[in-house]
């Protein structure tokens, strides 16, 4: 398959030039409305023989307009047939080093990221009742930034983020307004193109008075796939949050726990004293000074 570069940006731009509207597209190329939505959303890019039916489509409205206009950035094709050129939306340019890797990762998340979208479940162990797993749900979609946008509730705490696929793992940086709890997980990534589990490790500050930095294992099980139409996607995630349903191939509950509460030391699994990492005030070797010497 040929990938063409902004496609959701491109294909937008073309849709307003020509006047066409998602259910128009549709009719005109046999396709459900909802494969031209995640085609603008990112999240499928059109086969071979889809973008070349696309062409010809558009041709009919933009006369001289090929396959190969595709390919073009975005600013030629704007320039090339008089379309007022536009930008993705919350679209942000960062200078050095930073603007390097959200670069890469708009690439990456363009070529792997469709393997992540979908509604998943979340296994953890629970923070207060020691031994018991405790499940969130979410959502994880790409977004019109191109980057893949995150959701994820439970409890009452919602929490908002972004997932950054790199060198086959995945790094998702979360935030909870309600609690402010910033949240990161490393996910050990996979090679197929739809993921179906995947697990890591959780990193965020407990609700405790002291706020203790805490990790512990996390495993996430897909619950279903995307619509491709976002206002039903985000109506399903609300409707998971209150129904919890199964994943599609859930793991038994004492693989679960095997995975999440790991032998690794004398505490037992029963007491969950070996699922987590945690600096406390206590143990924390966490220190500060003043310009005037004093230490604290």
């Amino acid at each position: 398959m040929n990938h063409v570069a902004d496609l959701p940006l491109k294909l937008g731009m073309l849709m307003k030039a020509t006047s066409l509207s998602r259910v128009a597209l549709a009719q005109q190329l046999a396709v459900d409305k909802s494969l031209v939505g995640r085609w603008l959303s990112g999240a499928v890019h059109p086969t071979d023989h889809n973008l070349a039916r696309l062409s010809s489509l558009i041709g009919d409205y933009l006369p001289g307009f090929r396959l190969a206009d595709w390919f073009e950035d975005s600013a030629t094709l704007a320039q090339r047939y008089g379309i007022a050129q536009e930008s993705a939306p919350g679209e942000v340019t960062f200078p050095g080093v930073i603007g390097e890797f959200l670069s890469s990762v708009s690439e990456e998340s363009a070529m792997r990221g469709s393997a992540y979208e979908g509604f998943w479940r979340t296994s953890r162990p629970s923070l207060l009742m020691p031994g018991e797993l405790f499940h969130d749900y979410g959502l994880i979609r790409r977004g019109p930034s191109g980057l893949m946008e995150v959701r994820m509730g439970g409890s009452g705490l919602e929490f908002e983020g972004y997932l950054i696929p790199f060198a086959g793992n995945l790094a998702v940086y979360l935030f909870d307004r309600i609690g402010r709890s910033p949240v990161t997980v490393m996910f050990k990534g996979v090679t197929l193109p739809r993921a179906m589990v995947f697990d890591g490790i959780l990193l965020l500050a407990a609700l405790d008075s002291a706020r203790t930095p805490v990790a512990f294992p996390i495993l996430v099980e897909r619950v279903g796939d995307l619509s491709g139409d976002a206002e039903a996607d985000d109506q399903r995630y609300a409707e998971i949050i209150e129904t919890m349903p199964q994943p599609l191939e859930p793991l038994p509950d004492d693989v679960l726990k095997a995975r999440i509460y790991r032998d690794s030391g004398p505490s037992s699994a029963a007491q969950g004293g070996d699922a987590f990492l945690s600096v406390s005030i206590s143990s924390a070797l966490s220190r500060g000074t003043t310009g005037r010497g004093l230490h604290g």
